[in-house]
C-alpha cells in the first residue's frame, strides 16, 4: 500500500532498523511538488499503458519499408524506383526541400514531396549552453502536443535524446513530463524525424565546433519524453529506420542505440527476442520495493527483482551488457546501505553483464528532487566498485536550459 505523502521538504526519517547502524541520515520520501499525482479509486498513482484513442499525424515516408515506400508510389502512378531517391533525399540529405530535389521530374515534384514528406515537427523553441555544445528543442506536432528533444556533442560523438510519447501514462512524482499523463504515442516518422531535424542543425554548423566536415548523430538514447516500451511498436520501428542501410534508413550501428524503460517487465523479454543488439537501459533508481513503489509506481506491478531479472535475461540472450540508470537524489536513494543492496542484488545474478549510471540530479533549490552532496555521491560510487559493479558517475548536460526532459513543455 501507498505510503502518506509527506509534506515536502520534510524528512521523514523511515530508515528500517536494520539500516540504521549503516547509514542514520534521514529518509526523505517521494512527494510531486507543484502538481497532483493522478490516482485510481483505491488512492494509488494511475499508470497509463495504452495511447489514447486520437487521431495520428498524416502517413510520412519514415513510416514506411522502402518496399512500402515503393507500394505507395506505385499507388500514386509513379514507378517504384523513386522512393529510392526520395529516401536518399531524406535520410541521406536529411531534406525535405522539393527545390533540392532536381532528379525528380519538375513536373508533380511538389505534389510528391507534399505527399511523402507531410509536415510534422515545428520548432517552438531552441535554447543552447553557453559553449554551443548541447541544444535543447521544443516541438510542437501536428496537433499540437508539445515533445522535446535534447543535441549533445561529446569528444568523438554527438548524442541526441529523443522523447517516444506526448506525454508520459508512468506517473514518476519527480518527472515533469508525467504531470498532465499521457496525451498519445508519437508516430514512428515523428521519432525518426527529431535526429533528421538534429542532422540538418549539425550540418548547418549549429553545434558548437566541428570535429570533421561530415558530422551527424552518431549516437541515440530513448531517454527524452515517455516510456519508450509503451509505445513499442512504433519505436522498434524508428529503431529499424535508424541502423537500416541508406538510403533505406540512416545506416547507423544499434549498438549506439540505447532504449531504457521503468520497467515494463513482458517489454524487456519482447526486446530480447528482436536480435537487435540495442543498449538495453533499466531506469532503477532504487533497489527496495518499499521506495521504488512510491518513487516509479510502475514497481506496484513488476518489483524490482522481477525487472533485474528481466535485464539479465536480455544480457543473456544479446551478450549486451546492460544499463542501469539511477538518479541520486538527496536524503531519498543515495544512502550507503542502497548501494550496497543493489551490489548484492546484480551480483547474485552473475558478473560482468551490468554497468551503473548514478546521475547527479539537477539541483533544485528548496525541492526535495535535489542532488545529493558530493561526499554522499562519492560513498555511493565507491560501495558499487568496492563490490566489483562497473559504475561510471554520468556526466549533466543542460542545467542552464531545463536540462531535463519535460521542463520546457510543462512550462509553455
Amino acid at each position: 500500500m501507498t505510503s502518506p505523502t509527506p509534506t515536502p521538504n520534510t524528512p521523514v526519517s523511515r530508515t528500517p532498523a536494520s539500516r540504521a547502524g549503516d547509514d542514520a541520515r534521514p529518509q526523505v520520501l517521494p512527494a510531486a511538488e507543484g502538481w497532483e499525482q493522478q490516482r485510481t479509486a483505491e488512492g494509488r498513482p494511475l499508470l497509463q499503458f495504452a495511447s489514447p484513442r486520437v487521431k495520428q499525424p498524416p502517413q510520412h515516408l519514415a513510416d514506411l519499408t522502402l518496399a512500402e515506400r515503393q507500394g505507395k508510389l506505385k499507388e500514386l502512378g509513379l514507378p517504384a524506383f523513386r522512393a529510392k531517391q526520395l529516401s536518399t533525399h531524406y535520410f541521406q540529405h536529411w531534406t525535405t526541400d522539393p527545390v533540392r530535389m532536381s532528379d525528380l521530374p519538375k513536373a508533380g515534384r511538389e505534389e510528391l514531396v507534399e505527399a511523402m514528406f507531410p509536415p510534422l515537427l515545428t520548432e517552438v523553441r531552441r535554447l543552447r549552453t553557453d559553449d554551443g555544445n548541447t541544444i535543447k528543442f521544443l516541438w510542437r506536432l501536428f496537433d499540437g502536443a508539445l515533445v522535446e528533444s535534447v543535441l549533445m556533442r561529446y569528444p568523438g560523438r554527438i548524442t541526441l535524446c529523443v522523447s517516444s510519447q506526448a506525454g508520459c501514462g508512468m506517473n514518476c512524482p519527480f518527472c515533469a513530463t508525467g504531470q498532465a499523463g499521457l496525451t498519445r504515442n508519437m508516430s514512428t516518422a515523428e521519432i525518426v524525424d527529431q535526429v533528421v531535424a538534429a542532422n540538418r542543425v549539425i550540418a548547418a554548423g549549429e553545434l558548437g565546433v566541428s570535429e570533421h566536415p561530415d558530422e551527424r548523430v552518431t549516437n541515440i538514447v530513448f531517454m527524452g519524453m515517455g516510456e519508450p516500451l509503451a509505445n513499442y511498436k512504433r519505436v522498434m520501428a524508428a529503431v529499424h529506420r535508424f541502423v537500416d542501410p541508406a538510403p533505406e534508413g540512416l545506416g547507423m550501428s544499434a549498438r549506439n542505440i540505447t532504449v531504457s524503460t521503468v520497467g515494463l517487465v513482458p517489454a524487456i523479454r519482447k526486446l530480447a527476442d528482436e536480435e537487435l543488439p540495442v543498449t538495453f537501459a533499466l531506469s532503477l533508481h532504487a533497489p527496495d520495493d518499499e521506495l521504488r513503489d512510491e518513487l516509479i509506481p510502475v514497481n506496484n506491478r513488476w518489483k524490482v527483482d522481477e525487472a533485474i531479472d528481466a535485464a539479465y535475461d536480455y544480457f543473456r540472450k544479446t551478450g549486451r551488457r546492460v544499463s542501469i540508470e539511477y538518479a541520486l537524489i538527496k536524503d531519498m536513494n543515495d544512502h550507503a546501505w542502497r548501494a550496497a543492496l543493489l551490489a548484492k542484488k546484480l551480483n547474485q545474478r552473475g558478473r560482468g553483464w551490468v554497468h551503473v549510471n548514478p546521475i547527479p540530479l539537477n539541483p533544485t533549490p528548496g525541492s526535495i528532487w535535489t542532488a545529493s552532496e558530493p561526499e554522499v555521491q562519492d560513498e555511493f560510487v565507491e560501495t558499487l566498485r568496492a563490490a566489483g559493479i562497473p559504475t561510471t558517475l554520468r556526466d549533466t548536460r543542460g542545467k542552464e536550459i531545463d536540462g531535463a526532459c519535460g521542463q520546457l513543455a510543462a512550462a509553455e
